[in-house]
């Protein structure tokens, strides 16, 4: 019996039954379980009117239900694929036309404009996986590609003017490094789309651009490099960092999130030294006690389910055995971790459980969900 919250965050993939669902088609892919169920949480997940509206993201509304939708075999929703998508295909127009004028007119952007959750990074890797002939992801491309660039004054073209989260005062703005809301989204889509065949004028000198700024900001510290969150104007001027060591290694911040990134942008590019680096990065990080005791958390997001399944990713694609040397111990965390109450995908018992069939099976997910990660 399905008992996700009803209502438009039933379309969620963060917190809703649109994120519950992939749990089901991954285990209906394997034949753990029957397909009637996925379908259940799938209907939950699209009883009420899908959003195409300004909060309409990779994360909510029309974009997550057809990620969802496209996670299943190939023909099951083949109707209602097709009509999801040309809605996600006019959002997108109207999203990046939005993005335009605000920067034509010298404004910031905002998380919502460009970011993995509801803005067009999180739209470009929707379209790059499964409608790569879309007419709008070029544009879109192209739109990131600019936001690479140093603003008219100097700042990092994906400077925000807001706080990155209402308990955390950043006066004058940030600009975010991580994968969920920062650079290292915006380099994950630009790698995995090049490395699928998707490129655009422009689009390998601007993964250079952002790996030059995460070279400028790396931290050696004595348990490897890492990676503040985010950049300060008081960052800017000092031309240091405001955060004194690493944070929690997670997959949305952290440095797996960032390294994973940078590992998936050099074999992009064939840059086999820079790839080194990236994996080195994250073997020393996952080897550091101290940083593992800071994944208090079970999900996706901010806990070890995330970190395991973007090190299991960037296992499969490294030149060392480092990282899978450290695959164990993050798989006895995972099993002993408590899942939390909710069972949601991004911070709940959902994620959890695709990252525990991960470590189970050692196999890619056959449905695909962890590309909503960006890491794959």
């Amino acid at each position: 019996m399905i008992t996700t919250t009803s209502g438009p965050i039933a379309q969620s993939l963060a917190a809703g039954a649109a994120g519950t669902a992939l749990l089901h088609i991954e285990r209906a892919h394997i034949g753990s379980q029957p397909w009637r169920t996925a379908h259940e949480w799938i209907k939950a997940a699209t009883s009420q009117e899908i959003s195409v509206g300004e909060h309409a993201g990779l994360y909510f509304g029309a974009p997550a239900i057809s990620f969802i939708l496209h996670a299943t075999p190939t023909g099951r929703y083949g109707k209602a694929i097709a009509t999801i998508d040309a809605h996600v295909t006019r959002l997108a127009e109207r999203r990046l036309a939005h993005m335009t004028a605000r920067v034509e007119r010298g404004e910031a952007v905002a998380f919502a404009d460009y970011d993995l959750f509801r803005g067009l990074t999180g739209i470009a890797a929707l379209l790059v996986r499964h409608v790569p002939d879309a007419d709008i992801l070029e544009p879109i491309l192209s739109h990131l590609i600019r936001l690479t660039c140093p603003t008219s004054g100097g700042l990092p073209g994906w400077w925000v003017d807001h706080d990155p989260a209402s308990t955390v005062p950043t006066p004058g703005g940030h600009a975010n490094l991580g994968v969920a809301h920062g650079a290292g989204g915006i380099l994950a889509v630009f790698a995995i789309a090049l490395r699928d065949g998707v490129a655009v004028d422009g689009q390998a000198d601007a993964i250079q651009r952002i790996c030059a700024c995460l070279d400028q900001w790396q931290q050696d510290g004595e348990a490897g490099p890492w990676w503040p969150q985010w950049i300060t104007r008081a960052d800017l001027k000092s031309g240091r960092t405001w955060q004194r060591g690493p944070g929690r290694p997670s997959w949305c911040y952290g440095t797996v999130g960032i390294a994973r990134a940078q590992q998936l942008a050099a074999i992009a590019l064939g840059d086999t030294i820079r790839q080194r680096l990236a994996e080195h990065a994250l073997a020393t990080c996952l080897a550091d006690p101290a940083q593992l005791a800071c994944l208090t958390e079970p999900g996706l997001c901010h806990g070890i389910a995330g970190v395991y399944q973007t090190a299991w990713r960037a296992a499969r694609d490294a030149l060392t055995h480092d990282i899978a040397a450290r695959l164990p111990t993050l798989t006895a965390m995972l099993h002993q971790t408590d899942p939390h109450a909710d069972d949601s995908l991004l911070t709940g018992s959902a994620g959890l459980a695709l990252a525990r069939h991960t470590a189970a099976h050692n196999a890619p997910p056959r449905s695909g969900w962890d590309t909503c990660l960006l890491i794959t």
